[in-house]
């Protein structure tokens, strides 16, 4: 726990700091084992994880990633470090995890067809590579952390979605996935009123691949691939490309 908070910049608020975990939670609906899981309380519009802290408690958890450590019972079993923003932690949290793996990662981005080729990938390389995927469409900015979190340094190759809705959120995105290898599937018309054009959204999608080490579009998308030479990428990445 004392490495989490300094992973994440956050204060140690419960416990000696020498707990450890492996796994991640976020929904206390859903089953885990409490054992060596880090329940992460996350704030939304409509939802506030932290009032679910004194049942999980109960059914066991003792390490908690908060920004409001005053619902937590007492109790000397118990281990939390407190944040300002718990999803901005978890999102720390994981892309120091990915820096600390270093296998190659497939990262793969676009309006239409992550889940897709990311499926026919792990089909396709399953029987004889050591795989970890994104489960799902797990590609949101709560999603791809939990998604990474599973990479281990038994894993031969990672594979993961990466989706945005607005300007800023692949820089966030960014880190946290470090693709070797790079996918760009298409441009659509999804989440289209949050971007000027569609050129405008594959820049931003394009900056999932800033420090990789090759790239796979399609050169027929005209956005796509606008976006690749204004991005500079043709001139950092090995390119690969299909039309």
């Amino acid at each position: 726990m004392a490495e989490l908070a300094t992973a994440v910049g956050g204060e140690l608020l419960r416990g000696d700091g020498k707990a450890r975990f492996a796994h991640l939670a976020i929904d206390s609906r859903k089953p885990f084992h409490p054992e060596g899981t880090l329940f992460i309380a996350l704030k939304g519009e409509r939802h506030d994880a932290h009032r679910y802290l004194p049942e999980l408690v109960e059914r066991g958890v003792s390490c908690f990633l908060v920004s409001d450590g005053d619902v937590l019972p007492n109790g000397e079993a118990l281990h939390a470090v407190r944040v300002t923003d718990t999803l901005d932690a978890l999102q720390r949290l994981a892309a120091w995890h990915r820096g600390h793996q270093h296998g190659p990662v497939v990262g793969i981005t676009g309006s239409n067809g992550k889940t897709i080729v990311k499926e026919w990938l792990f089909q396709c390389l399953r029987g004889t590579t050591h795989l970890v995927r994104s489960p799902g469409s797990w590609n949101s900015q709560v999603g791809v952390p939990l998604s990474v979190w599973e990479l281990g340094p038994e894993h031969e190759l990672g594979i993961f979605e990466a989706g945005i809705s607005r300007p800023g959120e692949m820089e966030r995105l960014r880190p946290i996935v470090a693709p070797t290898i790079g996918i760009f599937t298409t441009i659509g018309p999804a989440h289209g009123e949050n971007f000027p054009d569609d050129t405008a959204k594959a820049l931003e999608k394009a900056k999932l691949f800033t420090n990789s080490r090759a790239l796979v579009y399609c050169r027929d998308h005209a956005a796509v691939h606008a976006a690749v030479l204004a991005s500079g990428l043709d001139k950092q990445l090995e390119l690969l490309d299909w039309s």
